[in-house]
């Protein structure tokens, strides 16, 4: 199975540790979720696999080969980021034309149906679409790739909800067709949660979980109840965040729950997003 391995990647600018030592596997037929706050290192991750910037050190390996500068390979790989690459002049349909030179497995009528199912006009300018069909423009580009890779960066920043389940729908339906991996962040994470296999969590450059999703679902649960009743029953354990409203308090304890829960307090699982901002310092 075709695989991309990062071996200690460690990203400086300047004063600041953007990346630090990061490790993890990416294979083909798995989605993932890359996850974290802003500022974690998601997008300096993607840029650095895409070869838009190269790593202080470490390696990022396809197949065993250095991706680093390495044409043939890149081809597999397509990274979709927040920002804008390509000349506002250009119309999607000039693009979607264009992507064979770059990506032989391109797929244009595949692109083309994209466009109809999104109501997108092909015929439009780049510079002509909303913040909304920007995104959904970026997102066809990469699904019609054809890359064995694919990396969505903030994939429904400007999208309604209906787009949004459009969109989680097509992914699924490509995954499913081409068998490419798929790593998607955002920050509408229990929305995508039940696209995800695996998670990454990068916390201020480090990755801090690297967890098959039910795993890292289970790694810790949430306590509920009167203030004084949860702080007595979280003495001895490790909590990952705490937060108390007049009387009552709700804390993210990691671990699991004992088989005997004191009267009072209530015990549930915590979904996806609200586990990772106990992992990732609390509801800042």
């Amino acid at each position: 199975m075709s695989k991309i391995e990062l071996q200690e990647l460690t990203k400086k600018y300047r004063l600041k540790l953007a990346l630090d030592s990061v490790s993890l596997t990416l294979e083909k037929g798995h989605i993932y979720g890359l996850l974290g706050r802003n500022g974690a290192g998601k997008t300096t991750l993607c840029s650095l696999i895409a070869n838009r910037d190269f790593p202080t050190s470490g390696k990022v390996l396809l197949d065993g080969e250095k991706l680093k500068e390495n044409d043939a390979l890149l081809k597999k790989v397509y990274c979709m980021g927040a920002e804008d690459l390509l000349p506002n002049y250009m119309r999607v349909r000039d693009v979607i034309a264009s992507m064979k030179y770059f990506y032989l497995k391109s797929a244009a009528n595949y692109a083309l149906s994209l466009c109809d199912q999104f109501r997108l006009d092909p015929k439009k300018r780049l510079s002509q679409l909303s913040t909304g069909y920007r995104t959904i423009a970026k997102v066809i580009f990469a699904m019609s790739s054809g890359a064995d890779f694919i990396f969505l960066d903030e994939p429904t920043l400007g999208l309604d909800a209906n787009h949004r389940e459009l969109l989680y729908k097509l992914i699924l339906e490509r995954f499913e067709e081409t068998g490419a991996a798929f790593v998607i962040s955002t920050h509408l994470i229990d929305e995508c949660a039940g696209l995800f296999e695996r998670c990454f969590v990068l916390r201020e450059g480090k990755l801090i979980a690297d967890e098959d999703s039910d795993t890292l679902r289970r790694s810790a649960y949430a306590v509920e109840g009167k203030t004084e009743a949860v702080d007595a029953y979280c003495q001895g354990r490790e909590v990952l965040s705490r937060s108390a409203v007049g009387t009552l308090c709700s804390a993210c304890v990691k671990g699991e729950p004992d088989d005997a829960i004191p009267a009072g307090l209530e015990i549930s699982q915590p979904g996806l997003q609200q586990l990772l901002i106990a992992l990732t310092g609390g509801e800042g």
